[in-house]
């Protein structure tokens, strides 16, 4: 039975909200901002509580003619902070500031860190590679502008969740060819979504639905990101297959119970290779989302504490 495996205390967080979900109508029948809308419903009663911080704010990020929203926490009056910019997951098509923002408050208490949370455009209105564009464009404008908002723009980290993740480590990999791969002191990749191999063992052992995430909603949201022009041969859609040398040092949290969890061992691996640092951990009995259980589940303030230690020796020395 899928629950034996399941850590006891993260299964409140699954089955309080799969209890939400079911008391809305199928994401498959519904339009991308009444999907939103649900996602927010569901995802609200687990952003609630958390670390007060000294300050928040939100400022907007110059982008193309326009702007990316952001969100800065800060835990202390002391300015400017080192940062770690952190993009949401959620499919590159739902999800928000709003569902992450306990996630982002935990992060910053623990590490002692700003955390810049990303308003990047979803999919399917903006589809591939306005995210990483988006996300580029705040880390160069945070390194040149951070101290205007209490950031110290030499000190930053980049990460994310699933989806999050994979447009963090594409965002690490565009400044990188751009000549700008000094900008980032590190990269927080959690469950990320680096391939879209649904051949992968984990995909049949945990792509039936019961470990939150399926393998059909990750075809769905694959279908929904990418434009159909051949975009899925750029490596930036793709990172796992993209030439990794010259990255950052990296952080990966990985899930056990988890469609995504062979493609983020093997990322862990690839990275290895290419002579980036890497500390890899897998959390036992968690599944994919794990991390905004952190309110109920044990597994899930480890997991935020270890990596809060990992961010306070690669951006606090």
């Amino acid at each position: 039975m899928a629950d034996s495996l399941i850590d006891p205390e993260l299964l409140l967080f699954i089955d309080g909200v799969a209890a939400a979900y079911g008391r809305h109508p199928p994401f498959d029948t519904l339009s991308p901002a009444e999907a939103r809308a649900v996602a927010e419903d569901v995802r609200a009663p687990w952003t609630k509580g958390g670390p007060a911080m000294a300050g928040t704010r939100e400022t907007v990020a110059p982008f193309a003619g326009g702007g990316v929203r952001i969100r800065i926490h800060h835990p202390s009056t002391a300015r400017p902070l080192p940062a770690l910019v952190y993009v949401h997951g959620g499919g590159w098509t739902i999800f928000s500031l709003d569902t992450h923002d306990r996630l982002m408050r935990e992060y910053a208490a623990a590490a002692g860190v700003a955390v810049v949370g990303v308003d990047y455009s979803l999919s399917p209105e903006a589809r591939f590679p306005r995210a990483i564009e988006e996300t580029a464009a705040v880390v160069r404008w945070l390194a040149r502008h951070g101290g205007d908002v209490g950031v110290d723009g030499a000190r930053l980290a980049l990460g994310g969740d699933s989806a999050g993740a994979h447009v963090s480590a594409a965002t690490a990999l565009m400044l990188r060819d751009a000549g700008e791969g000094g900008l980032l002191s590190g990269l927080v990749l959690n469950y990320g979504v680096f391939d879209d191999d649904f051949s992968r063992p984990s995909y049949a052992r945990y792509g039936g639905g019961e470990y939150t995430l399926s393998a059909a909603e990750m075809r769905g949201f694959w279908r929904d990101h990418l434009p159909a022009d051949g975009a899925r041969n750029n490596s930036l859609a793709r990172p796992l297959r993209a030439r990794l040398d010259g990255l950052p040092p990296a952080f990966l949290a990985i899930t056990e119970l988890d469609p995504l969890h062979d493609e983020n061992v093997a990322m862990a691996e690839a990275l290895a290779a290419a002579g980036v640092v890497v500390e890899a951990t897998v959390y036992p009995g968690t599944t994919h989302g794990f991390l905004e259980a952190m309110s109920v589940a044990e597994i899930s303030r480890r997991a935020i504490a270890e990596t809060a230690r990992w961010l306070r020796a690669r951006l606090r020395g």
